[in-house]
């Protein structure tokens, strides 16, 4: 009998009960994490030798999960899937896995992703490509590709994840997953890797949205090493999902979601906003409104490159200590230029270095004012358009993506520019620090599909209820990949 198929609350009833120990829990992760790591290149690092803990009365004790390797793991080796710290072992936790520790979970590996977070294909890691478990011919998305893949085939109940842009939702979305990034800074970014600091969440991977809850509720708080972090010891996360949504007030973007605006549409993404609009008339029979509206069109065309900008010139700053003199294996030369040079040239990955060009480029002095601080004006612009859909709606709902995960073939960084505002739309959520949470709702080609709700910040508990009423309507809860192919 496999306990790993379970939700978090059903394994803690079966701990508690005596049913099974944690010892076994442990140890059928870490078979399933083996058996994974040989089909779809999950992980990183695999802890085979992880302790049981004492069972609480805390939902996570004595519960397996996997850490995305842009966390800080005391004492286990923490690359950020880079070569760059491909030994890197750091001496202290993130806050976000020392208040998991607390709880009382069981780390028993660490997953592979895109290079520090830099990516949505899952490939650019540098243990290799991830593959999605309902079909290995095809992403996961990323860049938190391995947390996505490991919780979808049935390793644990949950992952962590990171999100920049759409690391959670994207990889969830295409692994038939819950993906939850809370309001920015409920969860301390302490410990994680920073790829883009004002975009950067912290979040997690489950396979339902009553577990995403209460593993946000173990990790969220304040944190003095964290002045962006919040005090959210008011919020209950887990208390919240009632299911009663009756009266609740939800919009559609009609420039995303209307199918007239996709003349080429492939017979995929006509499926998938056939299941858009399926989930959107079973938010009307729980009693929710559900109204059209329309965003100007060439904002939105502009959420993409506001992105790449911002984004690029906050890694290129983030990342200036990655030198080889402080972190990573020493470049060769007989100077302080050569020795960087020759370090950066071998360890980064050709998308890594692009990133770096182009945010060394937009923060040049005389190219500022022109990329930089345009894209940040851009920026605001939207979060105040999405603002304004906050003061007469609770959540705005969309759907992920056009369609199921793309075929791994070689061109998975070439964007379809039909369907282009329809792929990037979730990076708003990162742009106005949003709670954002992303479900399945049904099946393209037998690969899943899904949609997003995204609120104002704060309203965390509202957005994961809202979600909890609509999973409630469908069967893909707690959905586990049918079969690794």
């Amino acid at each position: 009998m496999s306990y790993m198929n379970k939700t978090i609350k059903e394994i803690h009833e079966d701990l508690i009960s005596g049913k099974v120990a944690s010892k076994e829990l442990i140890e059928e992760s870490l078979k399933k994490s083996h058996e994974l790591q040989d089909e779809c290149n999950a992980f990183v690092t695999i802890l085979d030798d992880a302790k049981e803990v004492s069972v609480t009365d805390n939902l996570l004790s004595g519960i397996p999960y996997g850490v995305k390797d842009n966390y800080s793991t005391k004492g286990v080796l923490s690359t950020g899937s880079s070569n760059t710290l491909k030994d890197y072992v750091p001496f202290f936790d993130a806050t976000a896995i020392s208040k998991l520790k607390k709880s009382g979970a069981v780390m028993v590996n660490k997953t592979v992703m895109d290079e520090f977070g830099m990516g949505g294909t899952g490939t650019t890691g540098h243990t290799g490509i991830v593959r999605n478990p309902w079909d290995k011919t095809r992403m996961c998305a990323g860049s938190s590709a391995g947390s996505a893949c490991a919780v979808a085939a049935g390793v644990y109940p949950y992952a962590t994840g990171s999100d920049t842009g759409d690391s959670i939702r994207k990889p969830a979305a295409y692994c038939g997953i819950v993906g939850y990034k809370p309001t920015y800074g409920m969860i301390s970014r302490y410990g994680l890797f920073p790829f883009a600091s004002s975009l950067d969440h912290c979040g997690v991977l489950t396979r339902c949205v009553e577990d995403a809850a209460i593993v946000v509720d173990n990790m969220k708080g304040i944190d003095k090493y964290d002045m962006t972090s919040w005090d959210s010891s008011k919020i209950n996360l887990e208390e919240s999902l009632n299911g009663n949504v009756t009266g609740k007030k939800l919009c559609y973007i009609k420039e995303i979601c209307d199918i007239e605006n996709y003349p080429n549409a492939s017979k995929e993404l006509k499926e998938h906003l056939e299941n858009f609009n399926r989930a959107l008339e079973k938010c009307k029979e729980l009693g929710m409104s559900v109204e059209c509206v329309s965003i100007d069109k060439t904002l939105l065309n502009a959420i993409p490159s506001t992105y790449v900008v911002i984004s690029c010139a906050e890694a290129t700053s983030n990342m200036s200590n990655l030198t080889g003199f402080i972190f990573g294996p020493r470049g060769e030369g007989n100077t302080y230029i050569e020795q960087m040079k020759n370090y950066r040239t071998k360890g980064f990955s050709p998308l890594i270095k692009r990133r770096f060009v182009i945010g060394s480029y937009v923060l040049q002095a005389q190219n500022k004012d022109r990329y930089f601080f345009n894209a940040q004006r851009v920026r605001r612009l939207l979060v105040n358009e999405w603002k304004k859909l906050f003061e007469t709606y609770d959540a705005v709902i969309l759907p992920v993506g056009s369609g199921p995960a793309k075929h791994l073939d070689g061109s998975l960084d070439i964007l379809d520019e039909n369907a282009q505002v329809l792929e990037e739309h979730l990076q708003v959520g990162n742009f106005g620090g949003f709670p954002s949470i992303t479900i399945p709702d049904g099946f393209v080609d037998n690969l899943p599909v899904a949609l997003n709700i995204t609120g104002n910040c704060y309203d965390d508990a509202n957005v994961l209820n809202i979600a909890y009423a609509i999973e409630s309507t469908m069967n893909y809860k707690n959905q586990i990949a049918k079969e690794v192919k």
